[in-house]
C-alpha cells in the first residue's frame, strides 16, 4: 500500500469513532455558584454578573460596576462492564480536574460610568468554559482502540450589551466567541488511542489527533416582569434566551508515537439552545426573599449531524453522528435574609435545586470519551454578601469610600452530585465499546463577587 493509501486507511479506522470534538461537546452547565446552587435554574432571576451567561437581559438589574470570579473543583469516575465480563474504570484526568473549569464576569452600567443619558444600557464581558471535560482510561483497557484520553479545553469569550426598555422589560444581546488558549490544558482539542496493528504501523502504537480553531455565535434574550409587589420588587419574571448555532473549525494533525503522519481538519457544530424560564417570589420584602424557578432548555444537538474529516491528500472521510435534540429541565429555589439581626450588614442565602439532562447520543456513535448518559443533578448552595459596616473575618471592611474599594463583597458556594442512569450500549460502530456504563460526578463551585 502506498503512503497516501495507508495514511487514509489509518485515519479511516481511527475515525470510525466520534472525534474528540464531538466526544467532549456536551454542555458544562454550572457557570456560577449562585446558579449552580439552584440546579442552574437562574435565567429568570439573572441578577448578578453571571447573567452574561444565563440571560444577558438580566444585566440591567446589576447596579454600578461589578465583577465575579469563580472556579469548579470536579471529580468522579466512569465504570465499564463488558459483555464478556471485562471491567475497567476511567476518570476526568485525575482525582480533581486540572486545570479546573472557571468563570469570570465584568459588568458596568453606563450611567455609573458618568454617561447619565445611557443609564438604560449595561455592558458586560465574560470568560467561561461551557463545553467539554477531560476523560482518561487505562492504556491497556478493553476499548483502548477507541480512546485512552480526550480533552476539549475550549473557552467562550462573551461580550454583552443589555438595554432596559422600561421597568418591566429588558433585552440583551451578545457574542459567543469559542476558541482555545495556551493557559488552559494543551491549548487544543485532542484524543488519544492505541493502534491495533496493520497498515505498516506496529500494534500498540499511540495515535493522537490534535486540533484547534475559532468560531462564533450570538445570544439574544429578554427579561419580562409582569408582577411587582407594592414595594416595586418583582414577584414574577419570565426569561427567554436564544443561543445560536456556532461552527468551530478544528485544524490539526494525526500523530503516531508523537510523529506527524497527516494533516486533518473537521468542523464542530455547537448546538442552538432555546431557553424558557419563569421565577416567582412567594415572599419578597426588605427583610427576606424566597424564590422558586423553573427553566427548560431545548439543546439542538441534531446539528451534530457529521464530523466529516478532510485529509491533506484531498480525501474526505464521511463521519455521521446522528445526535438528537434533547431537553434539559432545571428547578431551583433560594431563600435570602437581606439584613438579619443575627448578622447585621450581611445578606445570607441558602439554595437547592435539581436538573434533568437527557442523553443525545445514539448507541451507534457512542464514545467512552464522553458521559453521554442521562443525568440527574442534585444541588445545594449558600451565599454571603458583606456590605455597609460589615467586616470579613471581623477585620477586612466590606465597604469603603475609595473608588478602588468595593461597596460590597460576596462569596457563593455550591455542591452538585451528578447521578447518571446506567446505560448498556449495543450495536456500536466499534464493538469493543459495547457494554454497560455507570458514572458519577461530584463538584464544588466557588464564586467571589465584588460590587463597586
Amino acid at each position: 500500500m502506498n503512503g497516501r493509501g495507508w495514511q487514509a486507511g489509518l485515519l479511516l479506522l481511527v475515525l470510525i469513532h466520534p472525534h474528540p470534538a464531538s466526544g467532549q461537546a456536551l454542555r458544562f452547565q454550572p457557570q456560577s455558584a449562585s446558579a449552580a446552587g439552584q440546579g442552574n435554574a437562574f435565567s429568570a432571576q439573572a441578577d448578578d454578573p453571571s447573567a452574561i451567561h444565563y440571560n444577558p437581559a438580566g444585566l440591567t438589574q446589576v447596579e454600578g460596576m461589578q465583577a465575579m470570579f469563580g472556579t469548579v473543583l470536579l471529580g468522579g469516575s466512569v465504570k465499564y462492564n463488558s459483555p464478556g465480563g471485562v471491567d475497567t474504570r476511567g476518570d476526568f484526568g485525575g482525582s480533581v480536574v486540572f486545570p479546573p473549569p472557571s468563570h469570570t464576569y465584568f459588568s458596568a452600567n453606563l450611567g455609573s460610568l458618568g454617561a447619565k443619558t445611557l443609564s438604560a444600557f449595561t455592558v458586560g464581558l465574560g470568560l467561561t468554559s461551557p463545553y467539554g471535560l477531560s476523560t482518561r482510561y487505562p492504556v491497556d483497557g478493553p476499548f483502548n482502540t477507541a480512546v485512552t484520553s480526550a480533552a476539549l479545553p475550549m473557552i467562550d469569550i462573551k461580550p454583552t450589551l443589555a438595554y432596559k426598555l422600561n421597568e418591566d422589560l429588558s433585552f440583551g444581546i451578545g457574542a459567543d466567541i469559542y476558541t482555545f488558549a495556551g493557559f488552559l490544558g494543551e491549548g487544543h482539542a485532542e484524543q488519544r488511542q492505541i493502534w491495533p496493528g496493520g497498515l505498516g504501523v506496529p500494534a500498540g502504537a499511540s495515535l493522537e489527533f490534535s486540533g484547534k480553531g475559532t468560531g462564533a455565535g450570538f445570544v439574544a434574550s429578554a427579561l419580562y416582569t409582569p408582577l411587582r409587589n407594592p414595594e416595586g420588587r418583582a414577584v414574577a419574571s419570565i426569561g427567554l434566551v436564544y443561543h445560536s448555532q456556532a461552527s468551530v473549525p478544528l485544524n490539526g494533525s494525526l500523530l503516531v508515537n508523537g510523529g506527524k503522519i497527516a494533516d486533518a481538519s473537521t468542523t464542530m457544530v455547537l448546538p442552538q439552545i432555546f431557553t424558557g424560564a419563569m421565577a416567582i417570589w412567594p415572599v419578597r420584602t426588605t427583610e427576606r426573599e424566597w424564590k422558586l424557578e423553573l427553566d427548560v432548555d431545548f439543546v439542538g444537538w441534531k446539528s451534530m449531524r457529521n464530523l466529516d474529516v478532510h485529509l491533506s491528500n484531498g480525501t474526505t472521510i464521511p463521519q455521521p453522528q446522528q445526535w438528537k435534540t434533547v431537553p434539559v429541565v432545571s428547578v431551583g429555589t433560594e431563600y435570602r435574609w437581606r439584613d438579619p439581626s443575627w448578622l447585621t450588614s450581611w445578606e445570607v442565602t441558602m439554595r437547592t435545586g435539581y436538573t434533568y439532562t437527557k442523553n443525545p447520543v445514539p448507541d451507534a456513535t457512542f464514545n467512552p470519551a464522553i458521559l453521554s448518559l442521562t443525568a440527574h443533578t442534585i444541588s445545594l448552595g449558600a451565599g454571603l454578601l458583606c456590605k455597609g459596616a460589615g467586616h470579613f473575618f471581623g477585620v477586612v471592611p466590606c465597604s469603603g469610600e475609595s473608588a478602588l474599594w468595593p461597596k460590597a463583597v460576596g462569596l457563593d458556594v455550591a455542591y452538585q452530585e451528578w447521578i447518571y442512569e446506567s446505560r448498556t450500549v449495543t450495536g456500536n460502530n466499534n464493538p469493543t465499546v459495547n457494554g454497560r456504563y455507570n458514572a458519577f460526578i461530584h463538584l464544588g463551585t466557588v464564586s467571589l463577587q465584588m460590587r463597586y
